[in-house]
C-alpha cells in the first residue's frame, strides 16, 4: 500500500454515519485502518506514485523517491481535491474543524450551530438545503455574477436558508470559526463552513493509461470495480460522486474479492 499522507479523510473532525463509531475523527480512523493493515503483514510504504507503468500484466509504480514496485494488480483509491478559498490566518486554527468538505460525513457536528456556505444558487443552494436538516442558521455566501434564478432563491428562502451577498474573503479565528466578508463589506462568523467550488479528482495516474473516464474524470468501473484497463481496479471517490467512507469500503472489498479469484491458488 502506497500512501502520500494526504487522505481527504483526514479532514473529518468526526464522522457520526461510519458503522460501530458513535464518532471517530477522520485521522484516527485512518491509523485504526493503517494499524489493521500492518496487523496482518501489509507492506505500507509513505510516498507518492508519479507514474504507472504497464508491460503485458505487469504493472510498475513509479514513486517519488525514485523507489519502483511491481505488481500484478493494482487498486486506485487516489480519491479527490476540494476546492477551497485562501484562509487568511489559517495557522490559528485546525484545518477540518471549521471549514469542511462532507456534509454527509460530519454535518451532525454542527447541529443547532453556525453553518456557512460558500458556492452559487445551484450547487451551493444544494449544499444548504441539505444542512438546513441539522440547523435552523444557515447561510449561503454566493460567488459569481450569477444571482440565481426566482425560483431557486424562493426555494431556499422557503426552507430558511439566508443568502448573503457576494462572498470576499475568508478569515480564520482563534476559536476554531470562521469570519466570511462579502464584497459589500458585511460579515458573519460561522463555526462550520461547506465550500460548495467543485473538486479535481486524482485519476491521472489511470488516465495515463487510457482508463476511461466520466466527464468529471471519474474513473468509469464495472460491477467488480475494475477500470477499462485489465488487472487496474478503483474504488472511492475516484469513481463516485457519492463521497462516503462506507462507500469506498465497499468498492474495496469488491475489488479485492475478485483480485483474489484471479490470483494463483496459494495451496496451504
Amino acid at each position: 500500500m502506497i500512501d502520500a499522507g494526504d487522505s481527504r479523510a483526514a479532514l473529518i473532525p468526526a464522522s457520526h454515519n461510519y458503522p460501530g463509531f458513535a464518532g471517530i475523527h477522520g485521522e484516527q480512523l485512518l491509523e485504526r485502518l493503517r494499524d489493521q493493515a500492518q496487523r496482518y503483514e501489509a507492506d505500507v510504504v509513505t510516498d507518492r506514485v508519479t507514474t504507472l507503468r504497464k508491460e503485458g500484466d505487469a504493472f510498475t509504480a513509479c514513486c517519488a523517491s525514485r523507489r519502483e514496485i511491481q505488481s500484478a494488480f493494482v487498486i486506485i483509491a487516489t480519491g479527490l481535491v476540494d476546492r477551497c478559498p485562501a484562509i487568511a490566518g489559517q495557522n490559528s486554527f485546525r484545518h477540518g474543524t471549521a471549514v469542511r468538505f462532507c456534509p454527509i460525513c460530519d454535518a451532525f457536528e454542527a447541529t443547532d450551530r453556525r453553518i456557512g456556505v460558500i458556492g452559487d444558487v445551484q450547487s451551493g443552494g444544494k449544499k444548504a438545503f441539505f444542512l438546513r436538516t441539522y440547523s435552523k442558521d444557515v447561510t449561503l455566501f454566493l460567488i459569481g455574477d450569477d444571482p440565481g434564478d426566482a425560483t431557486s432563491l424562493a426555494r431556499l428562502a422557503g426552507a430558511g436558508v439566508m443568502v448573503a451577498g457576494k462572498f470576499s474573503e475568508l478569515h480564520a479565528t482563534p476559536r476554531d470559526t470562521v469570519i466570511v466578508y462579502t464584497h459589500c463589506g458585511k460579515q458573519r462568523e460561522m463555526d462550520a463552513l461547506y465550500p460548495a467550488l467543485g473538486s479535481d479528482v486524482r485519476s491521472a495516474l489511470a488516465r495515463d493509461l487510457g482508463a476511461s473516464c466520466t466527464d468529471t474524470e471519474s474513473l468509469q468501473v464495472d460491477d467488480h470495480q475494475e477500470t477499462t484497463v485489465d488487472r487496474l481496479y478503483a474504488a472511492g471517490d475516484v469513481v463516485t460522486d457519492l463521497h462516503q467512507l462506507s462507500v469506498a469500503f465497499g468498492h474495496a472489498a469488491l475489488a479485492a474479492t475478485q483480485i483474489h479469484n484471479r490470483l494463483p491458488p496459494n495451496w496451504r
